[in-house]
């Protein structure tokens, strides 16, 4: 996977992320949206490290961000570097693969799960 996807409403305009299965605009009812590309420039809004993992991540700590695209849409991702993390610098929002989930039912699955990498521009 290599491009995720914010939502546009067919009927009153409004971005989505994530999808959902009807327009979150109070005045709007509508349920079609085209699929608009997300990534590329965006401006860090706030940030934290997280140390206490979940099965899966095999680091000691991960750094999540919140950032906000020229459009508006805001969302959440993993920021791809440790050193000089500053709220309001500009990013680059790249999708790659941030785990691989193990499933176990009567045997062990790995199935990677994709995501927001934001990285230095």
């Amino acid at each position: 996977m290599d491009q995720m996807y914010a939502y546009k409403c067919n009927k009153c305009g409004k971005l989505h992320y994530p999808r959902y299965v009807a327009c979150q605009n109070p005045d709007c009812d509508g349920r079609e949206f085209e699929a608009i590309p997300l990534g590329g420039p965006c401006k860090l809004l706030t940030w934290t490290r997280a140390y206490n993992l979940p099965e899966g991540y095999m680091m000691p700590w991960l750094n999540f961000g919140i950032v906000e695209f020229p459009n508006g849409v805001r969302l959440t991702g993993q920021i791809g570097f440790d050193d000089g993390i500053e709220s309001g610098m500009e990013l680059l929002a790249t999708v790659g693969k941030i785990r691989d989930k193990i499933i176990k039912y009567k045997e062990t699955v790995e199935e990677p799960q994709y995501g927001f990498v934001f990285v230095k521009p």
